[in-house]
């Protein structure tokens, strides 16, 4: 009996140990070999630590169109991640506390969405793109982006606004308020938690998407982070410390986010999921 109840006392800060092991090692390792030369790293071991920090490898990624790429990510994805804030909360809200004959068959008919395959969708958008003029644009990607989002968005704030107190929409109906004046007066700022959770949620899934970066757009000058990296690869070889760089340079952003919102992501998750 004493086996069973010390168990979760050890054995589960030893699980977190290890799992943060297994997330932390990979990101080390990354850092630890973007210091290496392009020599150093074929002629010595793969996991060996670099016998000085060689910062060419930095110097040669911001020297190139790196800062252009990032301008183009912060663009699409904040675009992206605010459309998509603002479209799926309107829709939650609807969803959650409107009454109409197709509420049920239209939710879910968006929550189908998240059964889509994306590969399934890249020729009919690329086609759409091109048509539309938008190929190679800066507006390329947001169509995609925010359709692509909005299904997941929507359940989990329609999930989270369901827990809203009727009250006070009902005191709010007395007072003469319309549906648009309680969604932005009342269920809007209620739903800080989960709307930081769909922006940061969407954030960091935008900032690393690669598919439909790499089909949209053709050149330096409206391609995003991810496809920095091609930079660095060649027919023959790959300066592979240099793209770990890229890499680096390219996670920061997304840990740094992470690190001030992880509260709030938390908080969300744990309020759409409790009655209130």
């Amino acid at each position: 009996m004493n086996r069973k109840l010390r168990f979760p006392r050890v054995g589960i800060p030893l699980l977190a140990l290890i799992w943060l092991g297994v997330t932390t090692i990979p990101f080390i390792f990354m850092v630890v070999s973007s210091f290496k030369s392009q020599e150093e790293t074929f002629t010595t071991s793969v996991w060996a630590p670099p016998g000085h920090l060689y910062w060419g490898n930095y110097a040669a990624v911001l020297k190139g169109p790196f800062f252009t790429y990032f301008r183009n990510s912060v663009f699409t994805v904040g675009v992206s991640v605010l459309l998509i804030v603002i479209i799926s909360a309107m829709a939650a809200y609807v969803f959650a506390r409107m009454r109409f004959a197709l509420n049920k068959l239209l939710f879910g008919l968006v929550i189908a969405g998240m059964i889509v395959p994306l590969h399934a969708t890249l020729v009919p958008i690329y086609l759409l793109t091109r048509n539309l003029g938008l190929y190679d644009t800066a507006f390329a990607l947001l169509g995609p982006y925010v359709a692509l989002s909005l299904p997941v968005s929507i359940f989990i704030l329609t999930e989270f606004m369901r827990q809203i107190p009727r009250e006070l929409e009902e005191a709010a109906q007395l007072d003469g308020c319309g549906p648009f004046t309680i969604f932005w007066r009342i269920f809007f700022p209620l739903s800080g938690p989960g709307l930081a959770t769909v922006a940061i949620f969407n954030g960091i899934g935008l900032w690393n998407e690669f598919i439909f970066a790499y089909m949209l757009t053709s050149t330096s000058e409206h391609r995003t982070l991810p496809l920095a990296i091609w930079d660095f690869m060649g027919q023959y070889a790959s300066n592979i410390p240099s793209m770990l760089a890229v890499l680096v340079l390219t996670s920061l952003p997304l840990i740094v986010a992470y690190a001030f919102g992880q509260e709030r992501v938390i908080k969300g998750m744990m309020a759409g999921s409790l009655k209130g």
